[in-house]
């Protein structure tokens, strides 16, 4: 019996933390769905990013157009934890170019699915069971990708950096965050998932609170599946079913949870592409050391790197738009989505074969 409560109160100490920033991202994403986010998708980082491409834009989607706050409360939470905890660290030079080109694919496949991993998460909590075969293809995206690190995989080592490089990137945010709140500069959607909106004030000091947990718990949807498969390892996996049992509860109260595959928010039904688009995201999650969501904690950490795969990012969601490659509630969208997810598993085999160094 005293075994079993060391054993316990050691769990609770490893990983009280994760499981604290799980319960509040799933709270995040109910609340901020009733301040006004579309029904589940209260937080979803492919979506915000969409939204911000179109702003800016990008693409000429109208129903996808809204400068989204919670990215830059994300990034500045981050920041500010980092700073306070001395773990701010200006780097970056870690193959650039190509961690640009992954986030595009990894954008692509999360506008087939319609999602992140963190909105696959709350779509699950959501009673979404269309989400549960975007989760199937998740994991065997993360497991495909695991091969190449089990040899050696690597994007290249990254370098210290001058602070102001660290910098620009939340600074450019917050200016065009600014810019966003005056009338008329930016495209904004009047009709569709980029007109429902939490007020500004709110989604940003949300998603503040949300990106300074997430960097003190390294809470990373494709890295907690990751180290079950590599490690055996489940600390990060305890955060992802936290936000899974909060959502649960936060539409059960808030009477927004439908169980089943039709008729679900800003969902197809799909279940090929959704599995698919899902495999790219968590196949390219893996090379690039951690999912959407983590991108955004390390750039606000100051890592360039990072900073440069959020606008692949972007400009994935700009391409996904523009070449009809994004899914919408009505099904697939009408360009070469086949095609296109072919392609992205052509590249990211390339990527994962000439960045491999057999371990002697």
């Amino acid at each position: 019996m005293e075994n079993e409560k060391k054993g316990f109160a050691g769990f609770v100490q490893r990983n009280w933390l994760v499981i604290l920033t799980g319960l509040v991202v799933g709270a995040a994403a109910v609340v901020l769905t009733a301040l006004g986010n579309p029904k589940n998708m209260g937080f979803c980082i492919a979506c915000f990013e969409r939204d911000i491409a179109g702003a800016l834009k990008f693409h000429t989607a109208g129903v996808v157009q809204y400068f989204r706050p919670e990215i830059v409360g994300l990034v500045l939470g981050s920041m500010i934890m980092a700073l306070i905890k001395k773990e701010w660290k200006p780097q970056g030079g870690s193959s650039p170019f190509t961690r640009f080109l992954l986030g595009m694919l990894v954008m692509i496949g999360a506008l087939v699915f319609l999602g992140c991993p963190l909105r696959m998460v709350i779509r699950i909590g959501g009673g979404d069971v269309n989400a549960l075969v975007g989760l199937l293809g998740f994991i065997v995206g993360i497991v495909i990708g695991t091969f190449p690190l089990r040899f050696g995989f690597s994007l290249n080592r990254a370098y210290k950096q001058n602070a102001l490089e660290g910098l620009l990137f939340p600074i450019l945010l917050v200016i065009l965050f600014v810019l966003s709140l005056l009338p008329e500069l930016f495209a904004r959607s009047e009709k569709g998932p980029g007109s429902m909106h939490a007020p500004w004030y709110a989604a940003l000091l949300i998603a503040l609170l949300v990106g300074a947990l997430c960097q003190r718990s390294r809470l990373c949807m494709a890295g907690g599946v990751r180290d079950v498969v590599l490690f055996k390892d489940f600390h990060l996996i305890y955060g992802f079913l936290a936000i899974i049992i909060s959502v649960v509860v936060g539409n059960l109260i808030t009477h927004n949870f439908k169980f089943g595959l039709t008729e679900q928010p800003i969902a197809h039904t799909d279940g090929v592409f959704n599995f698919l688009g899902m495999v790219l995201v968590g196949w390219g999650s893996v090379l690039l050391g951690g999912c959407p969501l983590r991108q955004l904690i390390l750039a606000g950490e100051g890592n360039s790197d990072s900073a440069i795969t959020v606008f692949g990012f972007i400009a994935g969601a700009a391409v996904s738009h523009n070449f009809g490659l994004a899914s919408s509630a009505d099904g697939i969208g009408a360009g070469p989505v086949l095609w296109v997810l072919i392609a992205g598993f052509v590249i990211l085999a390339a990527v994962s074969v000439f960045n491999t160094k057999r371990r002697a």
